[in-house]
């Protein structure tokens, strides 16, 4: 068998050995339902620890990245305070809900859901570029591989979407399966940080959402946060009102957007504050990284864009190559195993498409894949791996995504 990754010995490029245990870990599970303050209240009191955890985590990366107290980290993080309440105040209420639960501030809760936008500011930039006596560097998107698969890529008929969601190895422990009930919108799984109030997941109207940063700073101008953005989509009841969310909506940073719905169909947006590209699958697959592969937006073709993340162009091709056994699956059993495999893929580790620490690196700047989810929306099953694939089985979640508004037996191509 290959040996398993570790920082001291990387595995031989392509390898995905057997699931192990590593330590028996698995994602914690928090259901809540109610009003939005309610929910909030509900969610903070289950994610306390967790959410100090995260809290004292950003507080040390910052401070690393850009010499920021986190008084000064919230005080930036306030600025999407009245956008946020303007065009989502349910969403604000389920925040203050979640400090209220947690006993932390609102805009401790705020900066939680806003630190991507903290991050890729101009300005914090700026800051890191003065406190670093150099040239601002681009920071490194949020990693992610993401895949849609149907039709004639699955060969059990079955409809997927899933992800690698790779971010700072920091959070792992932070990092927690929600279920939001909340009628008559949809019921939503997602797998979030401790007090974000959305990220990546899939609804009881059979939509699936994956997401990867794509980078690439914009002008200065106040857009929404990437987890209000998330979360109002996978709100909708149907994929135009998903699409329209994504193609009306102003965020304030770039990020990709791969939408696959139950009946068979998934699209990608490059969404950016200055236009969109989008992708649809070739023959059922679908696959997109953290580069721009619909096309680089103009004001970043004109200041000369490069990949800040390299490794994207290895990794998609990598997961593509990996799926495509997928074609020849027989079984849904079979089809989880080979996804499993294909995105436990190792070439270029540590930076694979399976992410795993680097030792060259200090450890508040560690990556690695937080989780590997496999949403079946022929079923309704939802499936994760705590950590790395490569290692690990995976984790079936106590829901199914059709219980719940727009779900029903003909979600899931079951009778009464």
């Amino acid at each position: 068998m290959a040996p398993l990754p570790t920082e001291s010995a990387p595995v031989p490029a392509g390898s995905a050995p057997p699931p192990g245990n590593p330590a028996a870990r698995s994602l914690p599970v928090v259901e809540i339902s109610g009003t939005p303050l309610e929910r909030g209240r509900q969610y903070g009191e289950a994610v306390r620890p967790l959410l100090h955890a995260s809290l004292a985590y950003y507080e040390e990366a910052f401070g690393r990245s850009a010499g920021l107290t986190w008084e000064k980290v919230t005080a930036r993080a306030a600025r999407w305070l009245a956008p946020v309440t303007a065009y989502a105040p349910h969403l604000v209420e389920e925040m203050r809900g979640i400090a209220d639960g947690a006993g932390a501030g609102l805009l401790d809760v705020l900066a939680l859901n806003a630190r991507g936008e903290v991050i890729y500011d101009k300005s914090f930039a700026e800051i890191t570029a003065d406190r670093a006596g150099r040239p601002a560097e681009e920071e490194p998107a949020e990693g992610c591989t993401s895949f849609a698969a149907y039709g004639p890529a699955s060969g059990d008929g079955h409809v997927y979407a899933g992800q690698n969601w790779d971010w700072r190895a920091g959070v792992a422990d932070t990092v927690v399966m929600i279920r939001i009930v909340q009628p008559p919108n949809p019921t939503l799984i997602m797998q979030v940080e401790a007090g974000q109030v959305g990220r990546q997941g899939a609804n009881s109207a059979g939509i699936a959402f994956n997401a990867n940063g794509l980078g690439g700073r914009f002008d200065d101008r106040i857009g929404l946060p990437q987890t209000v953005v998330r979360r109002t989509v996978l709100d909708q009841g149907n994929i135009a009102d998903a699409l329209d969310v994504l193609c009306r909506t102003r965020a304030h940073i770039a990020s990709n957007a791969l939408l696959t719905c139950r009946e068979g169909f998934a699209i990608d947006l490059e969404t950016t504050p200055a236009g969109h590209g989008w992708m649809y699958p070739t023959d059922g697959l679908l696959v997109h990284g953290n580069h721009y592969q619909a096309g680089v937006p103009a004001p970043l073709a004109a200041a000369g864009y490069r990949p800040m993340s390299p490794d994207s162009l290895v990794r998609v091709p990598r997961a593509e190559q990996g799926l495509a056994a997928l074609r020849h699956s027989t079984g849904p059993a079979e089809s989880r195993e080979l996804i499993r495999r294909a995105m436990s893929d190792h070439l270029g580790h540590p930076e694979s498409l399976c992410t795993h620490p680097d030792p060259r690196r200090p450890a508040v700047e560690h990556w690695t894949t937080l989780v590997s989810s496999l949403a079946d929306l022929t079923t309704g099953e939802y499936l994760v791996t705590a950590g790395t694939p490569c290692d690990r089985a995976y984790q079936h979640l106590p829901w199914n995504l059709y219980d719940g508004p727009h779900g029903g037996p003909e979600a899931t191509g079951t009778q009464p």
